[in-house]
């Protein structure tokens, strides 16, 4: 063999050696490129929410794209409850956190200002909605004070408005996923279109107007939408205690109308509608908010709609339907 065939020979394999190099490191780049895109693409957005309805109404709208999680443990009491240092963690590594407002958390501020983190988005889900201004409740150097009721989701015309703003919210923080957001709230808003009919259908003809919640006030926003007058013996308040007064003032009001049916809240104890059902010879039923749900119903998947149909169940029972 010559000296120049064996040049050519050398630089033969250096071009064969070079051209496996250059093609072993395009692909090692097409994986890790690919490799990148499904990263991103499997990276959820996270969202905190303070209470249930909130957590389902932001789960129908995120699908596949959220991480959506409650911020109360099961059973936890929303007037009530207090944080932990692991939820100022959670919430530190959230994206988004969603809470209502109007006095329903009073220890939201305290909250948001122990969490450090310049990523975490928060909507409060009761701005721009039409609130019912509740009574005064008491008296504090000589001055009443007054309150907004916060229990907003218990419109369903609210609801709407709500997962139409958990949709914008998204989509300004993921701009790729904004036409599945706004899908998702769609479809979600017209379930709740249709149990809005079905309440505002079931509630029309029905011997009482008037119904007694042997507990605080929640149910205001429900019956203003559907014609009702709501009567309860706490204020906005669960953790206030009535009157002796207001015991007999509330009695009179069931004998004079003749309530059969007193009701009380699932979470909160039904002490006070049972005293008040015996008084005046009438039964108890339960009416949920559905702030929080129970273990049980946590785990056997019970849903807002769940909760909302059997109140419905409940009230078409007391106000005595047809």
């Amino acid at each position: 063999m010559s000296i120049r065939d064996f040049h050519h020979m050398k630089k033969k394999k250096l071009k064969k050696e070079f051209l496996l190099f250059f093609l072993s490191l395009f692909s090692v780049f097409i994986f890790l490129n690919a490799l990148n895109l499904n990263l991103g693409a499997s990276k959820k957005i996270k969202i905190v929410t303070s209470i249930f309805p909130l957590m389902e109404f932001s789960r129908a709208v995120s699908g596949d794209r959220g991480e959506v999680s409650l911020l109360l443990p099961a059973g936890a009491e929303v007037h009530t409850w207090q944080a932990r240092p692991s939820d100022i963690i959670r919430l530190s590594s959230a994206d988004l956190f969603i809470y209502i407002g109007s006095g329903l958390e009073p220890w939201i501020q305290d909250i948001l200002k122990s969490v450090k983190s310049s990523n975490l988005n928060v909507l409060e889900a009761s701005q721009g909605i039409s609130l019912i201004e509740g009574k005064p409740q008491n008296r504090e150097h000589g001055h009443e004070h007054g309150v907004a009721d916060p229990h907003i989701w218990l419109d369903f015309g609210n609801d709407q408005i709500i997962v139409d703003r958990i949709a914008d919210v998204l989509s300004d923080i993921d701009p790729g996923g904004s036409k599945i957001y706004r899908k998702n709230a769609a479809s979600y808003k017209e379930k709740l279109i249709r149990l809005d009919q079905k309440f505002m259908d079931s509630l029309k003809n029905c011997t009482h107007r008037k119904f007694i919640m042997g507990g605080h006030a929640a149910f205001g926003y429900l019956a203003r939408r559907y014609n009702l007058r709501q009567i309860s013996l706490l204020g906005l308040s669960p953790d206030s205690r009535p009157t002796p007064k207001k015991l007999i003032e509330v009695a009179e009001l069931a004998r004079r109308y003749k309530i059969e049916v007193i009701f009380f809240e699932a979470s909160v104890s039904g002490k006070l509608a049972k005293v008040l059902a015996e008084e005046v010879g009438a039964r108890t039923l339960v009416l949920n908010p559905g702030a929080n749900l129970t273990k049980e119903q946590l785990k056997s998947g019970t849903t807002f709609f769940d909760i909302m149909k059997k109140n419905l169940e409940n009230l078409k029972d007391a106000l005595i339907c047809r």
